[in-house]
């Protein structure tokens, strides 16, 4: 019996430590999730993503200089300390923010996290860095990034939905004019106190609040960065380029993302529960068609990229999709409608359950969810009904279609030749 209630005892603390509230740490967002798993990681997010750069390519160039040398370690010095303790390192990118990620066991906490701030507080922007290790970084991603026709199409569609802001590209230009001085300087108003936010999992919430107070105590204190509200425009563009024939047919929006929009993608969505089955969506017979949703601060892009091995077959499918788009704006059963909501609300609760997902869900804010996380689902997809579905639907149509083409742009088809 006694055993019995100790072990109910434990699932509840483990589960009350599931969830956490976001504390103040020297000026710095905290937030921990510890869920006694084997392993930890620290997020160190700063609002410095692509939307906020003063320059094309400055935000990547940042994002490469990650883990290079600072007041306390050379880069040498902190590849071999991390390969020491076994932790991994890793930096990513978004529009609209930066992510400096440390992988490692709870025990080794103090080191990473030092790791991580020392970065933010006292990086050194060498030149000879920059020239020999960033700069070949940041071209290899261009180059990549050119070479992948769905990467070039949903970026170029970020600049013709939104121009400037989060229409900003994710990747320098081909010719980068970006200087180490550049870099120095944005980094200097991205690194400050109200510009950042730590998350961390596998790490109790007091111990991290702890070790950031200590690693931010030199850091500057300023207002976070700021961008103009965004504005949809749409448009459409034309790239020659070799690979997959790629057509993305797009739809923004700004504000904040919406339910229904969330749920519209959820029922298009040709990800299916059972992997040997097509699903339910109207587009699962449609080959070469997947549902694309960017949901943003102030802003939403929904689109539907396309491709194929040809422009013929690019042509045909895409003109199918636009149709059952369409077909989806005026009509949808009640059982499809459930399962939408359904789905939608399942990949919300399901993304948190990863690092990635998790960073992704509370970073912007640092708020994270409390215990009544389904409850806060229930409430966001609440008063999502047929009707309303529909004329989220329909609203799309209303504005203009953001439209690309990645491939032979004399063979894929204009916008106006899919019903657009």
């Amino acid at each position: 019996m006694l055993a019995t209630r100790t072990s109910t005892a434990r699932s509840v603390q483990r589960l009350a430590r599931s969830f956490a509230t976001a504390t103040d740490s020297a000026g710095v967002k905290v937030a921990a999730v510890d869920n006694n798993q084997p392993t930890a990681s620290v997020t160190v997010l700063v609002k410095a993503g692509t939307r906020f750069q003063p320059k094309v390519g400055v935000a990547n160039a940042l994002k490469n200089f990650a883990f290079k040398s600072t007041s306390k370690r050379t880069t040498i010095g902190t590849v071999r300390e991390s390969e020491l303790y076994g932790g991994v390192l890793s930096s990513s990118l978004g529009r609209e923010h930066l992510a400096l990620t440390a992988e490692f066991l709870p025990a080794d906490a103090p080191f990473f996290v030092d790791l991580l701030t020392s970065y933010v507080t006292s990086a050194k922007f060498t030149r000879h860095e920059f020239e020999e290790y960033v700069t070949p970084l940041v071209h290899a991603e261009t180059e990549a990034a050119i070479q992948d026709p769905a990467t070039r199409a949903i970026n170029a569609a970020h600049a013709l939905a939104f121009r400037s802001g989060l229409g900003q590209p994710l990747f320098a230009s081909e010719h980068s004019s970006v200087s180490v001085e550049d870099v120095k300087a944005f980094a200097s108003q991205a690194f400050s106190k109200g510009n950042v936010a730590v998350v961390g999992t596998g790490i109790d919430q007091a111990t991290l609040a702890s070790l950031v107070e200590k690693g931010f105590a030199s850091a500057a204190a300023s207002s976070p960065l700021s961008s103009p509200a965004t504005q949809y425009f749409g448009g459409e563009t034309r790239i020659d380029a070799h690979g997959a024939q790629t057509v993305f047919i797009g739809f923004g929006s700004a504000g904040a993302p919406s339910s229904e929009l969330s749920a519209l993608a959820a029922h298009l969505s040709t990800n299916s529960s059972v992997k040997w089955s097509q699903g339910l969506s109207p587009l699962a017979s449609i080959p070469g068609v997947q549902t694309v949703y960017l949901p943003y601060s102030d802003a939403s892009l929904f689109g539907l990229l396309v491709q194929g091995p040809t422009a013929a077959a690019v042509k045909e499918s895409a003109k199918a999709a636009v149709a059952a788009l369409k077909s989806a704006s005026q009509n949808i059963q009640a059982d499809s409608l459930q399962a939408a909501i359904a789905k939608a609300k399942f990949s919300a609760a399901s993304a948190v359950e990863t690092r990635e997902g998790l960073v992704a869900a509370i970073g912007p804010k640092a708020n994270i969810f409390s215990t009544d996380l389904k409850h806060k689902l229930n409430v966001f997809y609440k008063k999502v009904d047929a009707a309303g579905l529909s004329k989220a639907a329909s609203s799309l149509f209303a504005a203009k279609p953001t439209y690309v083409v990645v491939g032979d742009a004399a063979a894929l088809p204009y916008a106006d030749e899919l019903g657009l």
